[in-house]
C-alpha cells in the first residue's frame, strides 16, 4: 500500500515547506508551469539555517550522478550538506531510483525536488518513492491567498480581472492589461503543452490546441467524447486519452454527474474546467472586457469552480464533487457530498433568486442549497 502523503499547496509561505519537510523522504513540488515552485523554494532557502546545495536538473553533470544509480557516487556528490534542492528534477533520467538511493543511504538529509507535470506524466518518481515521498501541488493563487495581504473590497473590485486574466502569480504582480496577455499568451504557446508533447510524444500539438479551443467553448456544459471526436476526426478513444493528459498537466479538471436514485439522472457525460480562466481566454484569443461578452455565465462558473476547489484544498474539506442534471434539464452546477450529506450550488452571476429542483430535493433529502452570485460569492469562497 502507498503510504506517501498528497498535499494540495495553495498558500505559498515559507514556514509551510517546514511543517512537511522531514529527513528520511523527498519533499516533491510540482504543478503548472509558471505557477511560482521555484520562487517558493528560493524564499524558503533565504530563510534556511542548514548547509544546503542547490542544483538543476539541466546541469549535465547532475543528471550524470542522479542517473548513474552509484550509492558511492551520489553519496559523496551530497555529503556534508543538510538540505539538497533539485529544481527541475524531471530533467533528469531515473530521477526516481536516484533519490530513493539519496535517502535510504543519507537518513539524515533533507531533500526537495522540484518540477512540472512531467514527473507525474512519466511515472518517474511513483514506484522508487513509494512511502519516501511527501507530494506538494501548487496551484494558480487563490482568493484565500490573496486576502492576507489585499483588503475584501479591493478583492472585490478586481473581480473582473480574475474572470478575465486568471490569478497566475505574474498575472496578478502585472499592473498592464497587454502586459498580461503577453504573459498568457507566452504560457500558452510555450509552456502550456510542453509536458505533454517532451514525455508523451504526442506529436499533434495542433490537435491538442483545437480539443482545448472547443472545450473552452463548453465550459459548464457537458462533454460529449464522441462529438469531439467527430469535429477533430479522431477515435473517441483517442479524445479519451487527451483529455486524461491534459488533467495530469494541470491544464483541465474532470466533474463527473451524480446520479443514485434517480434513472432520469445523467450519468455518463462530463464537465471540464479550466484550472485558470485567464489560459482559458488565452485559447481562445478573447480579452474583451465583460460588458461586450457573451460567456459571463462560462467565465463565472469556471472561476466558482475552481475557487472552490482551492478552498476545499486549504481547508482540507474533504468532499466528492459532482454536478447534477436529468433529462428533464433540472440542473445544479455543483454538488459536494461529505459525511452523508449534499451542499448544492447553482452559480449565476447575477442574483436570479433560484430554487432547489424539486427531483433534487426528493432523491437527496440530506441537503443544503444556496445559489452563489455576484453578492455572496466571497463567503463561498473565503
Amino acid at each position: 500500500m502507498d503510504c506517501d502523503i498528497v498535499i494540495i499547496v495553495i498558500i505559498r509561505a515559507v514556514q509551510d515547506l517546514d511543517k512537511v519537510l522531514e529527513t528520511g523522504k523527498v519533499l516533491v513540488i510540482y504543478g503548472p508551469r509558471r505557477v511560482g515552485k521555484t520562487t517558493l523554494v528560493e524564499n524558503y532557502l533565504s530563510t534556511c539555517a542548514g548547509k544546503f546545495r542547490l542544483l538543476s536538473g539541466d546541469d549535465i553533470g547532475v543528471r550524470q550522478v542522479f542517473s548513474s544509480e552509484s550509492i558511492e557516487t551520489i553519496s559523496r556528490f551530497v555529503q556534508d550538506y543538510d538540505l539538497i534542492v533539485i529544481d527541475e528534477a524531471q530533467r533528469i533520467p531515473k530521477i526516481g531510483w536516484g533519490l530513493k538511493i539519496l535517502v535510504d543511504h543519507n537518513p539524515k538529509l533533507k531533500v526537495i525536488a522540484t518540477g512540472s507535470a512531467s514527473f507525474d506524466l512519466a511515472n518517474k518518481i511513483g514506484e522508487p518513492l513509494t512511502g519516501r515521498k511527501t507530494t506538494l501541488i501548487l496551484q494558480p493563487l487563490s482568493q484565500t491567498e490573496l486576502l492576507s495581504t489585499t483588503p475584501r473590497q479591493e478583492l472585490r473590485d478586481r473581480l473582473t480581472d480574475f474572470l478575465i486574466y486568471g490569478s497566475y502569480p505574474e498575472i496578478i504582480t502585472s499592473k498592464s492589461d497587454a502586459k498580461k496577455k503577453a504573459i498568457l499568451e507566452e504560457i500558452t504557446g510555450s509552456y502550456l503543452l510542453k509536458d505533454i508533447l517532451e514525455i508523451e510524444k504526442v506529436k499533434a500539438s495542433k490537435l491538442l490546441v483545437d480539443l482545448l479551443r472547443l472545450l473552452a467553448f463548453q465550459v459548464g456544459s457537458e462533454v460529449s467524447l464522441n462529438e469531439l471526436g467527430k469535429t477533430l476526426n479522431l477515435d473517441p478513444k483517442t479524445i479519451s486519452r487527451y483529455l486524461d493528459l491534459l488533467e495530469k498537466a494541470f491544464v483541465i479538471v474532470n466533474l463527473r454527474g451524480l446520479a443514485r436514485n434517480l434513472r432520469k439522472e445523467v450519468t455518463r457525460t462530463s464537465k471540464y474546467y479550466f484550472y485558470d480562466n485567464g489560459i482559458r481566454n488565452a485559447l481562445i484569443s478573447n480579452f474583451n472586457g465583460l460588458s461586450i461578452r457573451n460567456d459571463i455565465g462560462s467565465l463565472w462558473e469556471n472561476f466558482l469552480f475552481m475557487e472552490r476547489i482551492k478552498k476545499q484544498n486549504i481547508q482540507k474539506i474533504y468532499s466528492n464533487n459532482y454536478f447534477w442534471r436529468t433529462w428533464d434539464q433540472d440542473e445544479i452546477d455543483l454538488v459536494e457530498e461529505r459525511e452523508g450529506k449534499y451542499y448544492a450550488w447553482e452559480f449565476k452571476y447575477k442574483p436570479q433568486g433560484v430554487s432547489i429542483p424539486v427531483d433534487f430535493a426528493n432523491s437527496y433529502p440530506s441537503y443544503e442549497f444556496k445559489e452563489i452570485n455576484i453578492e455572496n460569492y466571497l463567503d463561498f469562497l473565503i
